[in-house]
């Protein structure tokens, strides 16, 4: 049961802290697409930084930088040169993938995996079979909690809150939507660096082009599933998680027996579902449809 426990903690964890950037992002009124995009730029980052210094304080202060550096950059597109935010988010991605494929090909001369060759500190013998778990996946709880309280019971959630549902009212008592806006995504690169380097750092110590593999696109479509909670967005990421985790339990088990293409598409499925679901029962998708509407011209 522990290692079941443990390999979903392992892939939810990244998946929950690019959700929270979606979420901040929603709140703020941007849908954010761009996700899959910085999240693969904060785990190529991350897997260079160290294996070029040797450091993983430094791994981690240059994925964040990058990430940073690209919600910026989608925040100056949608804003300042009123670009659809789907489709910029979208181009973020595609330069986020494109860009890491080149940096990996730049500087060492071909597209093959790195091997950072050191990971983030774990919690140690003292957690029991947990310690082999990076203290990233302890903060996360602490960092899901955080955003909530921030959001629901703070003077700037309610004003990011207002510039995603009613820039012209936040605007006329003093609120700049577009300055929220900027924060929600900078703070929102913050954690798709963190998510980025819990995937390459975490487990595997190493970078291999595409090693997303959709989990951007997962982590969006948890933020329309939760709601856009952030509890909410946290928990319909972990179910994604747990999803997978149960694909690969069952490659375990039945071996030959169960197609092995269907096992790996659950998780991309269970997608899909909880997208429909979200939409009948929740309403998710119409404000998704929405969204683009709410933002100030």
């Amino acid at each position: 049961m522990s290692d079941i426990l443990i390999a979903v903690l392992r892939s939810g964890t990244p998946l929950i802290y690019v959700a929270l950037a979606g979420m901040l992002a929603q709140r703020a009124g941007v849908w954010h697409l761009g996700l899959e995009g910085l999240m693969i730029a904060g785990a190529c980052a991350a897997a260079v930084g160290v294996e070029q210094t040797g450091s993983v304080a430094a791994g981690l202060a240059l994925a964040v930088l990058v990430c940073v550096l690209g919600s910026t950059l989608l925040w100056f597109v949608v804003e300042k040169l009123r670009a659809n935010p789907i489709i910029a988010g979208l181009g973020l991605t595609g330069l986020g993938l494109g860009g890491a494929d080149l940096t990996v090909q730049s500087i060492y001369g071909s597209e093959a995996s790195v091997t950072a060759g050191a990971g983030l500190p774990r919690l140690g013998d003292a957690f029991g079979a947990f310690g082999v778990l990076s203290v990233l996946v302890a903060a996360m709880p602490v960092v899901v909690l955080l955003l909530w309280v921030l959001l629901r019971r703070t003077r700037f959630g309610l004003r990011l809150a207002a510039c995603g549902e009613h820039p012209f009212a936040a605007r006329s008592v003093g609120v700049a939507p577009s300055r929220m806006r900027l924060i929600a995504l900078m703070g929102g690169g913050v954690l798709c660096a963190l998510g980025g380097a819990e995937l390459a750092l975490g487990t595997l110590q190493l970078f291999s082009n595409n090693m997303t593999a959709g989990r951007g696109f997962m982590a969006f479509a948890a933020v329309i599933f939760g709601g856009g909670h952030p509890i909410g967005s946290a928990l319909a990421a972990l179910f994604f998680s747990i999803v997978e985790a149960a694909g690969i339990k069952a490659q375990l088990v039945f071996g030959e027996k169960a197609p092995r293409d269907l096992l790996l598409a659950l998780p991309y499925l269970a997608t899909v579902i909880g997208v429909w679901i979200s939409g009948r029962l929740r309403g998710g998708l119409k404000a998704a449809a929405s969204g683009g509407e709410l933002r100030d011209n």
